[in-house]
């Protein structure tokens, strides 16, 4: 009764932003629900993709953000990457930073609305690093960069990588935030008994509505079939990148799509799917370590099954999912406070 009493007793929210690629877009929902309910998010700690929403979100700029990454295709998120031969990682992510960069300029972390902290990992001395101040994109540069995917960031003898590499939910730097009334944090690398997608955890009257716009049905229509060879094209080179050169070897097509737990387990991965799934089991052990260590008032829990890391172009349904998972979350923890008006 006290918990339910203190989780009621006002509206200040202290927001955790878990890591986990594409996942991540969950985030944005989370933060729609929390602002649709009329709760007040007062401070943000967020690690790799969370350090990208949170750090975009406290600059004012989501709307903006949002509206992007819900246009992306499978060629537009092609297009964003930017092959480099250094030892040190396969991709630069200038391409993504430089559209960051329109989006919020150079601003400091401590000029920002809210006090923001990102997480990175420094492999030189072998802990954690928490930006609070100093350039926002650097610090969520240094705090997205996966070892061995994106190369690092050098910062004086720093050799900064993904904080997820040590903490992919950062709660301790939220339990000091004393202004806020409590802790909400989203793990989206969270573990399912049985593998789940996206589509069954999506509410019906969602999973089958065409969340397109009429411009973008117009511009598919137009376009005709030749579109869906090109998407599968390209779907099965992301399957197989870094492959031996057997990771699309044009069978299968849509199947391909939907695995299953038997096929995945005997298909031939790519270096990109074995260097991101180890990541992903990784940061899921820790992240039940610190929920363990910092209990969070309200937990939400986003499957690391629904979609793979690199899956940028599902912007639009996995913000949906990470509303709806949201709404459920703060049903469950605070019966008291009504649900917002949903479109």
């Amino acid at each position: 009764m006290n918990e339910l009493a203190h989780l009621n007793s006002g509206n200040k929210v202290a927001l955790v932003l878990g890591s986990g690629g594409a996942r991540g877009y969950a985030h944005i929902g989370v933060i729609e629900a929390l602002e649709a309910r009329g709760f007040e998010i007062v401070a943000v700690s967020g690690c790799s993709m969370g350090a990208v929403i949170g750090g975009i979100y406290a600059a004012g700029k989501l709307p903006e953000y949002r509206d992007w990454v819900c246009q992306l295709d499978y060629l537009d998120v092609l297009k964003l990457v930017d092959v480099t031969w250094s030892p040190m990682g396969a991709m630069r992510a200038s391409k993504v930073m430089s559209k960051l960069e329109a989006l919020v300029g150079d601003i400091l972390i401590e000029d920002l609305a809210i006090p923001v902290t990102t997480v990175a990992t420094d492999l030189v001395r072998q802990r954690e690093v928490w930006f609070q101040s100093g350039p926002l994109l650097q610090a969520i540069r240094a705090s997205m960069a996966v070892p061995g995917v994106i190369t690092p960031v050098h910062l004086g003898e720093q050799v900064l990588v993904d904080g997820g590499l040590l903490n992919p939910l950062p709660i301790m730097p939220m339990v000091a935030a004393h202004q806020a009334d409590f802790v909400v944090a989203v793990n989206v690398t969270a573990h399912s008994p049985l593998p789940v997608t996206l589509e069954e955890l999506l509410p019906k009257e969602e999973e089958t509505a065409d969340s397109r716009t009429q411009s973008e049905i117009d511009r598919d229509q137009r376009m005709g079939s030749w579109i869906g060879d090109v998407r599968a094209a390209t779907q099965k080179l992301w399957a197989g990148l870094g492959a031996n050169g057997d990771g699309a070897n044009g069978e299968g097509d849509d199947e391909e799509l939907e695995e299953t737990t038997e096929a995945r387990g005997k298909r031939e991965w790519s270096k990109l799917d074995m260097i991101l799934e180890s990541f992903d089991i990784t940061q899921a052990a820790l992240a039940k370590y610190k929920v363990a260590g910092y209990p969070p008032d309200v937990l939400i829990e986003i499957p690391k099954t629904v979609c793979s890391t690199y899956e940028f172009y599902r912007g639009r349904d996995l913000i949906r999912l990470g509303r709806h998972l949201a709404d459920e979350a703060l049903e469950r923890r605070m019966p008291s406070i009504a649900s917002d008006a949903t479109e």
